[in-house]
């Protein structure tokens, strides 16, 4: 076996002899290569794989910022901000002017002018935080539904990946995900649910999710047209 293939993610397998232990790396043009003792059993690779699959995302994430230079928001007044697929304009506040160094009031995040120098971390925080509410109502609503029962929901930096199901049924998601419309950030929601009854993206995942969601290909085409675009912080 030379490749092995986990949903996404496809590793080239170089077997060792002299190898004990299995390694994961992430070569300088993204390409992902497994080392492992010869004659490793491929179940075992794909487990170690799925154990690792967080921080090999994080990893091609770093790689393709590097690659792709992003306009850096500047926090400046009139700056647009995503929430929930709605532009909200910054104004920057005085120090004295309100408790919390960012808030959304009246339709415009307000900004203290002392947070200034640690703008993008409020940001992320606040973020992070509508987020596992929001996607933690979603999850709720949506697994009663289909019939699953998630662990537990948990926000982070996934790097490309907008959602992940991991190990013991916790379904991970991207921060960035509360910045999408609505209807999308539902439809993230619903595909990694389904994930909690059919692991991979085989033809049975894509029925259930069809049945759980009958316009996911309109959500998941816009995703894939518009998720690249949409701004960070």
């Amino acid at each position: 076996m030379t490749q092995l293939a986990v949903d996404d993610l496809t590793l080239e397998v170089r077997e060792s002899s002299r190898r004990k232990t299995l390694e994961i790396t992430v070569e300088r043009d993204g390409e992902l290569v497994i080392a492992a003792p010869r004659g490793t059993d491929e179940r075992l690779l794909r487990d170690f794989v799925i154990e690792k699959r967080l921080w090999i995302y994080q990893k091609l994430a770093e790689k393709a910022e590097r690659r792709r230079r992003l306009p850096r928001k500047e926090y400046i007044n009139g700056e647009g901000f995503l929430y929930l697929g709605r532009s909200y304009r910054l104004k920057r506040v005085p120090s004295e002017a309100q408790d919390t160094p960012l808030k959304l009031v009246a339709g415009r995040f307000q900004l203290r002018e002392d947070a200034l120098p640690d703008a993008r971390e409020h940001f992320v925080r606040w973020y992070s935080a509508r987020a596992s509410d929001w996607l933690a109502a979603r999850v709720r609503e949506h697994a009663r539904r289909m019939g699953v029962e998630p662990a537990g929901v948990k926000v982070q930096d996934l790097g490309y990946r907008w959602g992940s199901c991991g190990k013991g049924n916790r379904v991970y998601f991207h921060w960035k995900t509360i910045l999408l419309p609505r209807h999308i950030a539902e439809y993230v929601v619903v595909h990694e649910l389904v994930h909690l009854h059919e692991p991979h993206h085989t033809p049975a995942f894509w029925r259930r999710l069809e049945r759980a969601m009958p316009d996911y290909e309109q959500r998941k085409a816009w995703l894939a047209r518009n998720g690249i675009e949409v701004e960070g912080v």
